[in-house]
């Protein structure tokens, strides 16, 4: 391979100071356009490539914003591969498998929120001109591993409650923090949130509204997990204010993966179907309205059932779902415009950003015509 070119070629070149070909990289309307142009140029001949590293040690920062997720899904659940194995490149192009519908294999729901998040983010990175580093804490009690991110990035996005109170404030130390998904708890962090508790309350309003006199159940999701207390907090605000003890209510809890849905609702229907079930999140929801269909109990028929997240599927179940979309791309570009903007201003006050809902009537919280 030949020697790479230096910037110290392109300036020799050009008849320039390294300076200047570093204005022309960096702020190229600062430099007059004779100057600039046989910078380009030289550039342009030699091939040159700036130094990221190099550059980042002069500016003492990196262009990496980091986002950590924490691990839902164990690494050593992953089936075996490998690539380098003999007998890999004579693989048959593709098997067929008939498989049951089940959660096997399909992936955590926190993830098809965290998904859309990411999309979110990478995409506002890239427009500010950032590149974004994604760190998964599988089967990381101690955090090392968002440790070891917090220290190859300029800023952090954490999702809330993923990494303990007493290691994000030394993270915080070093490097600016957003908290995705949760509020100010009188910490000094940047937040970006949604109106959980809020819009489950305009919800479960409206399917009380439309239903008939009966029990109501509620399906919650993990006991640590922030949205899932905000959700209960909004259901039971609305519960309360229909005159219905919250006590009379019927209360199931999940993981919010479509299975826990489904095996609440076989509770449900051992004991007697409710008039109205809400679930903490759509994929309980959809888990439930699959039991029930089993069961040949009637959605929205014979029970009215919502959801939250406004995940695609609820939009193609049989009946549709009623749910509350979450604004998840959105929640990702925030955190980056948070950090650029704390990277900008190191002292500005701690701001939380909070993202609309949008309620989604449909089917399965309906009075049938």
């Amino acid at each position: 391979m030949s020697k790479k070119a230096t910037v110290y070629d392109v300036a020799d070149r050009a008849g320039v100071s390294i300076a200047t070909v570093s204005r022309v990289l960096r702020q190229p309307d600062a430099v007059r356009p004779a100057t600039r142009e046989r910078v380009l140029d030289s550039v342009t001949a030699l091939g040159y490539v700036p130094s990221g590293s190099a550059r980042g040690l002069a500016e003492r920062r990196t262009g990496v914003l980091g986002l950590y997720f924490p691990g839902f899904d164990a690494s050593e659940d992953a089936p075996v591969l490998d690539v380098l194995a003999d007998g890999q490149a004579e693989a048959p192009p593709f098997t067929v498998e008939k498989t049951a519908p089940s959660d096997a294999g399909a992936p955590h729901p926190t993830m098809l929120f965290l998904d859309e998040v990411l999309r979110g983010a990478e995409l506002e990175a890239w427009k500010q001109g950032f590149v974004l580093m994604i760190g998964v804490g599988r089967d990381d009690p101690t955090r090392e591993t968002v440790r070891d991110i917090a220290g190859r990035v300029d800023g952090l996005m954490v999702l809330a409650q993923s990494v303990p109170d007493d290691v994000l404030a030394r993270l915080a130390q070093r490097i600016p923090v957003v908290v995705l998904s949760g509020p100010a708890r009188g910490d000094s962090y940047d937040h970006v949130t949604v109106s959980n508790a809020e819009a489950m309350t305009e919800l479960t309003r409206l399917v009380l509204a439309e239903a008939d006199a009966g029990e109501i159940a509620f399906i919650g999701g993990p006991e640590d997990s922030p949205d899932g207390a905000q959700r209960w907090d909004g259901f039971a605000a609305a519960v309360t204010e229909a005159g219905v003890a919250i006590d009379d209510v019927i209360v199931l809890r999940g993981d919010f993966t479509r299975a826990s849905g489904h095996a609440a609702a076989e509770q449900l229907i051992d004991r007697g179907v409710p008039s109205v079930l809400v679930a903490a999140n759509d994929q309980m929801a959809l888990g439930a309205i699959e039991a029930f269909s089993s069961a040949g109990v009637r959605v929205p028929d014979d029970v009215r059932v919502t959801g939250f997240d406004g995940l695609e599927a609820a939009a193609l179940s049989r009946p549709t779902l009623t749910t509350v979309r979450q604004p998840m791309i959105d929640l990702g570009r925030a955190a980056v415009q948070l950090l650029a903007r704390r990277l900008e201003q190191p002292d500005a006050d701690p701001m939380t950003v909070r993202l609309p809902l949008q309620i989604l009537v449909r089917e399965s919280s309906q009075r049938p015509a």
